[in-house]
């Protein structure tokens, strides 16, 4: 039992209940939300809760961080909506499956790290876009299907669905204020239930979306050709779904992360979602990723190991096998107001407090992404254009840093003290500091304080020496990398470097080589 414990990164600490009840109080949250996506994308309603099972138990157990919800997500199941149209079911099962190689190559050679790379900004936007794309997905438990057609919730059906949804907001508000012994999600969710039940309210309810019976997910190979056709057909389904799911999850860890103080494996868990995919392609999963609302659902009802998420895919998986006759009559109002809550606790609140000091490029990178997110629904492409703008803007400013100190010693010889990187983007500002037809006839440039950071900086150098040269005067250039001085091709004779107080630093890559 000892070795068990560790193993899932059990401890004395956890809180057993809050555990359980997470989980219980995640499921409920999770199956109709992975049948809607199932829905929204085509696939028969089972593959969504066979994804929500498979996904919440693999990564529960393999994950890089305890208290991460994963499932069969909407950011991933919109990617593939057009390959189910085109070519069917079980191409997707093949995309999925190629997909989780990517993710798990992606872990095993640790490159989960970059996720580092996305800005504040960025992930204040995304979270926000996410928040708002949550709250509208409730919007739409408002609306009626009639002939075909969604029409919105008019007189006593909506006064009903509006009442029940309030109770459910009024519950997980107030309650924590009573007591704490219980996640007040799960509780506003049965209070409903029951009252629904007991008066005979007619209301919308989980069956009204799909069934929700079934057997356990069967084992089965895509039948799809294996040839290079196939691969060429899949493959770029498979990687913008293994690049949205990695998105999303390592963007999701990272809040966590923030949330809790603690410290996920980035790595580890793009090789369990990577597992967990693979799996799904082969037991009739529509495959997934993290879940930020279930994720916000769980950490809200106190979970904060992985007992919770593997409590959470037993009980769906036992909900198929065995409980859907009851689950299949919980009110989707109970549903909807808890996700009103989550979208509500998602939202970065404070941004809107600190957005006067934020710098102005950041105020626009976090609202377009945020409007990204919305508007496209693709949370990686969002986050990607994010990131873009934010390294231009960075290279921007970097650019407008570099300046020279200039001045002339006793013997005539005019230096050049360089400060700040000498880049692509810094490139023009630098040679704009030389006058070579007013400079005497040597000439000292010294980087001690500036760094030589790329090819274009590099190639900069090599027609400032050749300047130099034409016009008949000495050009020496001191405290330059070892690389910088071999790639100087046009500087052989002139280069004037103290080899003890050159800096030992890299140019082009990490290994020296450009």
């Amino acid at each position: 039992m000892a070795i068990f414990l560790r193993l899932f990164d059990f401890s004395q600490k956890v809180n057993y209940k809050n555990e359980v009840l997470a989980g219980f109080t995640v499921a409920m949250t999770m199956m109709p939300e992975s049948l809607s996506f199932a829905i929204l994308a085509g696939f028969p309603p089972l593959v969504g809760l066979y994804a929500a099972f498979i996904m919440g138990l693999t990564t529960s157990i393999l994950g890089g961080r305890p208290g991460l919800v994963s499932g069969g997500a909407g950011a991933t199941a919109v990617v593939l909506i057009a390959l189910m149209k085109s070519h069917g079911i079980e191409y997707v099962f093949a995309a999925v499956a190629l997909a989780g190689v990517v993710q798990m190559a992606v872990g095993v050679f640790k490159l989960g790290k970059f996720i580092r790379l996305v800005p504040q900004s960025v992930m204040y936007g995304f979270v926000n876009g996410l928040a708002v794309i949550i709250f509208m997905a409730q919007v739409r438990q408002f609306k009626t299907v009639s002939n075909g057609h969604e029409a919105w919730l008019t007189g006593t059906p909506l006064l009903i669905m509006g009442a029940l949804v309030a109770l459910t907001i009024a519950i997980i508000l107030v309650l924590p204020r009573l007591t704490k012994a219980v996640p007040p999600s799960l509780v506003a969710i049965i209070v409903v239930f029951v009252l629904v039940l007991v008066f005979r309210i007619d209301t919308k309810t989980v069956k009204d979306i799909a069934a929700v019976s079934g057997g356990f997910p069967p084992f089965h190979i895509p039948s799809v050709p294996f040839s290079f056709d196939t691969l060429c057909i899949i493959f770029p389904y498979s990687l913008i779904m293994s690049g949205v799911g990695l998105t999303e999850g390592l963007l999701t860890l990272n809040l966590v992360d923030e949330m809790t103080a603690t410290r996920g494996n980035s790595n580890r868990e793009c090789v369990a979602q990577g597992t967990a995919n693979i799996l799904n392609g082969f037991f009739f999963g529509m495959g997934g990723c993290p879940m930020i609302a279930q994720t916000l659902v769980n950490l809200s009802a106190g979970a904060r190991a992985r007992l919770s998420g593997i409590i959470a895919s037993l009980t769906i998986l036992c909900i198929i096998l065995f409980g859907a006759p009851i689950i299949e009559r919980v009110p989707m109002a109970a549903l909807t107001g808890v996700m009103i809550m989550v979208a509500i606790g998602t939202f970065e609140w404070v941004s809107f407090r600190i957005i006067n000091k934020m710098p102005r490029q950041d105020v626009f990178v976090g609202i377009l992404v945020a409007l990204v997110t919305i508007w496209l629904h693709n949370l990686a492409l969002a986050v990607l254009i994010g990131v873009i703008i934010s390294a231009l803007v960075f290279a921007w400013e970097s650019a407008k840093r570099i300046r020279a100190r200039k001045f002339t010693d006793e013997n005539g010889v005019k230096h050049y003290e360089i400060y700040g990187p000498l880049f692509f983007g810094s490139v023009t500002t630098f040679n704009e500091k030389f006058d070579v037809a007013g400079d005497p006839a040597e000439v000292i440039i010294d980087f001690r304080d500036s760094r030589v950071a790329d090819m274009s900086a590099i190639e900069a150098l090599n027609k400032l020496t050749e300047r130099y040269r034409k016009a008949g005067k000495h050009l020496h250039l001191r405290h330059l990398s070892e690389d910088c001085r071999r790639l100087l091709q046009n500087a052989d004779n002139i280069i004037d470097v103290n080899i003890m107080e050159d800096p030992a630093y890299r140019v082009a890559t990490e290994t020296g080589k450009a």
